[in-house]
């Protein structure tokens, strides 16, 4: 009877367990029971093997589980069964029955799952075999940057959902946190060979759909593929903890037909030429801090926050600050060790400042940092030209 009521107890309690899982549905909360919808090979594999190998075990549950309620029942000590007194095999059927599970166990570990498993990731890891393309993903907190090599473009990432959602004083949009203001642009049915390197922390560069899943780490570069067979939209983010914008680091993906990609490419090296060509005009100080407001929103409200009063200890105020108050060049146009541009450009080491000279173009540079010396209070009235960003390099 004691043996009946631990197994009815242990029934109730997967019984309680099961109707907790079932709960976000009565809620209508998005509850999905698979994989989201695979669009390369590495995704559809993995949802092939992942499927396979739930059979396996859901087999060797259900036969294993049977056997042990079986044993309860029928080997209860109610019904006048003695136990067996014996501390291991003793005879030729004990032994088969300890050696053939064994060796079924052995053979599904090593056979059944290990030969489709280790093919996997053998295809997984061969990222250079008929590669078309390359494309560079830089994690950086928080936003990625993106490289095409043989194009020669490179660009930011970051998320364009409105701050206003995110401290909840409007509505949360369709793709809330999980839109960004340049998406990755790739063409369908080509193989894209993807290096991963990150400039601060490790990130990890995630898309359900794609089956891929990689780290972004400081020093090293790591590399995965993919190859989209379907054109879309394709939605992700970063999977690793980076820090206190974790959740604000999406991942976009616009899968386009080849001429699609190859026009995107050519105004996007149009853009770039054009960005380039703003290092050598003269900007008025109105260009400048309408240009400063939005690069300071999308690069450094996060961590100094919109009105720039920082987090202490870690993100220091702007507003007030000394070195965003201080000189901005020498007497001689040059650069100052320590001073506004030098953080700027060059960061600050040991600490989350990062260098943005390599992110960003010239006349970014000179727009932000003459937004922040004159915003927040901070009444300079002075400005700096992307023609002396651009000499200071």
């Amino acid at each position: 009877m004691k043996i009946l009521r631990r197994f009815c107890l242990w029934a109730g309690i997967s019984f309680l367990g099961l109707l907790l899982a079932v709960v976000p549905s009565l809620a209508r909360a998005d509850y999905s029971w698979n994989f989201p919808r695979p669009v390369t090979p590495i995704a559809r594999d993995t949802l092939e093997i992942h499927n396979h190998f739930m059979i396996v075990i859901t087999v060797l549950f259900l036969v294993v589980f049977g056997i042990m309620v079986y044993s309860m029942l029928k080997h209860r000590k109610s019904v006048g069964h003695q136990p067996a007194r014996f501390t291991g095999p003793t005879g030729t059927v004990q032994w088969l029955w300890a050696l053939v599970p064994f060796a079924i166990l052995l053979f599904i570990d090593y056979i059944l799952m290990g030969i489709p498993a280790y093919h996997a990731v053998l295809d997984m890891e061969d990222t250079r075999t008929k590669a078309d393309m390359v494309l560079k993903v830089t994690g950086m907190q928080w936003k990625w940057q993106y490289e095409y090599p043989e194009s020669g473009i490179k660009y930011l990432s970051t998320t364009s959902t409105p701050r206003d959602q995110i401290t909840n004083k409007e509505a949360k949009g369709e793709h809330y946190l999980l839109e960004v203001d340049n998406p990755v642009v790739l063409p369908v049915g080509k193989k894209v060979r993807v290096l991963l390197t990150s400039t601060d922390v490790i990130h990890t560069w995630w898309v359900p759909q794609f089956g891929v899943k990689r780290d972004a780490i400081p020093g090293f570069l790591r590399e995965t593929w993919l190859k989209i067979e379907e054109p879309g939209i394709y939605r992700g983010q970063c999977a690793e903890l980076c820090g206190k914008d974790h959740g604000f680091m999406p991942v976009v993906v616009h899968a386009v037909p080849e001429n699609e990609y190859l026009a995107w490419v050519d105004q996007k090296k149009t853009q770039l030429a054009a960005a380039a060509a703003g290092s050598d005009k003269t900007w008025s100080k109105d260009e400048l801090l309408a240009a400063g407001k939005d690069i300071y929103a999308k690069q450094c409200a996060a961590c100094h926050q919109p009105e720039g009063q920082g987090l202490a200890p870690v993100f220091p105020a702007l507003a007030g600050s000394k070195i965003v108050t201080g000189p901005l060049l020498s007497a001689e146009g040059k650069l100052l060790k320590d001073s506004h541009v030098d953080r700027v450009l060059n960061g600050k080491e040991g600490t989350a400042m990062q260098a943005f000279k390599n992110t960003l173009t010239d006349a970014e540079l000179a727009a932000v940092i003459t937004f922040e010396r004159n915003s927040f209070g901070n009444k300079k009235g002075d400005l700096i030209q992307p023609a002396q960003i651009k000499s200071l390099r």
